[in-house]
């Protein structure tokens, strides 16, 4: 394989007359890899995607698409490279198999429209004008869009807003299709399962730099957590008394209880939580034991609810 990042990017800077969108950002996306680029509103990761898809001009650092330069070599780039936009860009009235076909025509090994069609679903609708089509077909045609070229390197925005919870799974099948046939692949998304299930890396940003860089097991770690519901205001303190040395427990928002263990939760945790509600009297309720999350993960780098993005 190549040994070309997918996409490199080194002190990245993006401003919008007095405001700073991107702010020295620094990452490597590898090829053959799903790269989850995630951040809050205002956090700089549409201008740091639009930049890499050549859409925007960088006013700093360097930025590299297949070894390619996005702003000076963009005639070279674009055969290799997809884009699914979030929304738009598709001609209201145009048939779903019509705009395929005319695509595939700008491409010189094309994939077969009709193939395409029924690989993310949209048989049933090749004949639909685009405008009547619902808001999770429409987001399957232009996944469609983006890799009837057959390109090296993938972006895709919000590739699953809008989409049920079967059209979801047999996209993240597609998804991970593309990168068992090498395909690079840039993702964001605000459906923390998605990030998890299908990336290899994960980047955070905020306030345009990067606040966390790895795979998602990385971090996460392997710390557990003990939740449960009751009664709000019960005294958190004396829980964290009854509990082995290392754990924490907090209640967050009121009347959610969590508690959280350095690695998995164990059998000793359980018996002191059941335990201390005994005592009190209190029953919990959706107890369950998780282990530490990416959304977990984001909160605390960012603060930030990320279904606000």
């Amino acid at each position: 394989m190549n040994n070309v990042a997918a996409v490199e990017i080194t002190s990245l800077v993006k401003r919008y007359g007095d405001k700073t969108a991107v702010n020295g950002l620094t990452l490597t996306a590898r090829r053959g890899e799903v790269t989850a680029l995630l951040g809050p509103n205002g956090a700089g990761k549409t201008s740091t995607i639009e930049i890499c898809e050549g859409y925007r001009k960088a006013d700093g650092g360097a930025v590299r698409v297949l070894g390619l330069d996005p702003a000076a070599d963009g005639a070279r780039l674009r055969p290799r490279v997809g884009v699914m936009l979030q929304s738009g860009g598709i001609p209201p009235a145009v048939p779903a198999r019509e705009y395929l076909t005319l695509l595939s025509k700008f491409h010189a090994h094309s994939l077969d429209p009709d193939g395409l069609l029924e690989t993310v679903g949209l048989s049933g609708s090749a004949r639909t004008p685009y405008k009547r089509l619902s808001g999770g077909q429409q987001q399957r045609l232009s996944l469609a869009a983006a890799v009837i070229g057959r390109p090296e390197l993938v972006f895709l925005d919000e590739p699953t807003a809008g989409m049920d919870p079967q059209a979801r799974h047999a996209t993240w099948d597609i998804v991970t299709g593309l990168r068992e046939a090498g395909v690079s692949v840039i993702l964001t998304t605000h459906f923390m399962e998605e990030a998890e299930r299908l990336a290899d890396h994960v980047v955070i940003i905020d306030n345009g730099a990067v606040v966390a860089d790895a795979a998602p097991s990385e971090l996460t770690g392997s710390d557990g957590q003990l939740r449960f519901q009751a009664e709000s205001g019960l005294d958190t303190d004396s829980l964290l008394a009854a509990l082995p040395a290392g754990a924490a427990a907090k209640e967050s928002p009121s009347g959610h209880y969590v508690v959280e263990t350095q690695g998995a939760v164990d059998p000793a945790t359980l018996a002191a939580v059941t335990a201390w509600c005994a005592e009190r009297g209190v029953l919990p309720s959706s107890l369950r034991v998780e282990s530490r999350t990416l959304e977990d993960v984001f909160l605390e780098l960012t603060g930030k609810d990320l279904r606000d993005t």
